[in-house]
C-alpha cells in the first residue's frame, strides 16, 4: 500500500570528511523526508466512498510535525471523520513502523444560508411511517456525529408524540431562559437538544391542532437560543401529510434522511417520503435501513425478518445513496427506553461504530453534494 520506505544509500567516498555525528544526523533528515513523502502520497492517494478522491483534495492546512515518539498529521477537515482516519493512522503505524496520529481540526461551511443564529446546516431525518425507528436513528446519529468530532444539536419536530426527551435520559428537565426571551437548549453528552416535550405534558400537545403544532415548532426552532454548532438534526414526524410538508417548507432545511426498514409497506412509505422532499426542493442525502437483520446470540447467523436489502435497492431506484444498514439490536431498543445512547456508553463498540460511519456518510454526502469547496460541486462559470 505505501511501497518501499527506505532505499539502500550509496557508501561515502573515503576522502569525504564526515563525523559520524553529521553522518547520523543526514541519516536522520533522510528518512524524515522519505516518511513525509510517503505520508503525503497516501494521503493524497487513499480512497474510500467518503474521499473518493483522495483525502489532500479536500483538507486545508496539510502540515507534517516529526516529534520525539510520533509523527502527527496537522488537517483541516470539512465534514467529521475522526473514525476514518484514525483506522487510517493505525494501518501507516504498522506498516510505516513509527507511530502516527492526525491532529484534526473540523470546519464545516453552512451549505443553505438561513437567518437562525449560531446554527449551522440543518438536516431533516424522516420516514414515510412511525414504527421504524426514526427518533432511536436520529439521536444516535446526533451523538455519532459529535463522537466523529462535530457539534451538534437536535430538534424533535414531533409535536403530537415527541421522544427525543425520554431518549436523551432528561425528561423531567425544564428549559431556562437568560433574558426572557430565548429558551436555552436542554445539554446532553455534549448535545444540544429541544422538543415541545420539555414544555408541555405529552397529553395535551397531542390535541393541538395543525396550525398550532406548527406555530409551537417554529417557536422552538427560532426561539432557542442555540450554541454554535455544526449541524441540527431535525427529528421529522412520521409520514408525509399536511404537518410534514408545512414543517419542511418552513425550515430551511439542507438536506433530508430518510430512515426505512427493508419491508415492502416501508419501502413505499418511504418513497412518499422521497417524492415530499423533491416536491419542496430538499436534496436527499441518502436511505438508512433501519432493523436490515437480526444477529443470533449464539451462532451469529445474519436473520432479514424483515427482508432483504429494501433499503439499497430504493436507494438504486431513486438514484441516492444507502448511507448504511443498522441490526434489529436489543440493546438499541434497551437503551433508548432507559435514555442512553451506545456511542455515549462504548464509542468503539461494533454497533457504535456502524452508527459513526453513517454519521461519516451523512457528513460527507452532504459535504460533497452541496458545499461549493467539494471537487464534486459543480461550479457555474461566469460568461
Amino acid at each position: 500500500m505505501f511501497g518501499n520506505i527506505f532505499s539502500d544509500k550509496g557508501s561515502k567516498k573515503s576522502g569525504d570528511n564526515i563525523s559520524s555525528e553529521q553522518a547520523s544526523s543526514e541519516n536522520v533528515s533522510s528518512e524524515n523526508h522519505s516518511l513525509t513523502e510517503v505520508i503525503f502520497e497516501t494521503l493524497n492517494n487513499y480512497q474510500s466512498e467518503n474521499f473518493p478522491q483522495g483525502i489532500i483534495v479536500v483538507s486545508e492546512n496539510y502540515q507534517l510535525t516529526h516529534q520525539k515518539d510520533e509523527i502527527v498529521i496537522d488537517i483541516t477537515m470539512p465534514f467529521p471523520c475522526i473514525g476514518e482516519l484514525q483506522i487510517l493512522a493505525d494501518s501507516m503505524s504498522e506498516t510505516l513502523s513509527c507511530n502516527i496520529a492526525f491532529s484534526l481540526n473540523i470546519d464545516v461551511k453552512t451549505v443553505r444560508q438561513h437567518k437562525i443564529p449560531n446554527v449551522g446546516n440543518i438536516i431533516a431525518v424522516a420516514s414515510g411511517k412511525g414504527g421504524v425507528g426514526k427518533s432511536t436513528t436520529s439521536v444516535n446519529l446526533a451523538y455519532a456525529l459529535i463522537a466523529e468530532g462535530a457539534k451538534v444539536g437536535i430538534l424533535d419536530a414531533d409535536i403530537y408524540g415527541p421522544s427525543i426527551p425520554s431518549m436523551i435520559g432528561l425528561k423531567s428537565e425544564k428549559p431556562t431562559s437568560y433574558d426572557g426571551k430565548l429558551m436555552n437548549p436542554i445539554e446532553s453528552h455534549g448535545l444540544s437538544a429541544m422538543s415541545i416535550g420539555f414544555l408541555v405534558p405529552d397529553e395535551e400537545a397531542t390535541v393541538w391542532r395543525g396550525p398550532m403544532a406548527s406555530r409551537a415548532f417554529s417557536q422552538l426552532l427560532n426561539e432557542t437560543s442555540w450554541p454554535e454548532i455544526d449541524y441540527l438534526i431535525i427529528d421529522m414526524p412520521p409520514g408525509t401529510g399536511d404537518i410534514q410538508l408545512t414543517l419542511a417548507q418552513q425550515v430551511p432545511v439542507a438536506a433530508a434522511v430518510i430512515v426505512t426498514t427493508p419491508q415492502d409497506i416501508a419501502l413505499i412509505d418511504a418513497s412518499k417520503g422521497l417524492v415530499m422532499f423533491d416536491k419542496v426542493q430538499v436534496p436527499v442525502l441518502g436511505i438508512i435501513e433501519n432493523m436490515s437483520y437480526h444477529v443470533c446470540e449464539n451462532c451469529g447467523h445474519h436473520s432479514h425478518l424483515f427482508g432483504k436489502d429494501g433499503g439499497a435497492s430504493l436507494a438504486n431506484e431513486q438514484n441516492t445513496k444507502l448511507l448504511g444498514q443498522l441490526p434489529l439490536n436489543i440493546n438499541i431498543r434497551e437503551r433508548a427506553d432507559q435514555g442512553k445512547s451506545a456511542i455515549i456508553e462504548n464509542s468503539t463498540s461494533e454497533i457504535a461504530q456502524q452508527y459513526r460511519k453513517i454519521a461519516r456518510n451523512v457528513a460527507s454526502q452532504l459535504f460533497h453534494q452541496l458545499d461549493t469547496r467539494s471537487p464534486q460541486t459543480a461550479v457555474i462559470s461566469k460568461s
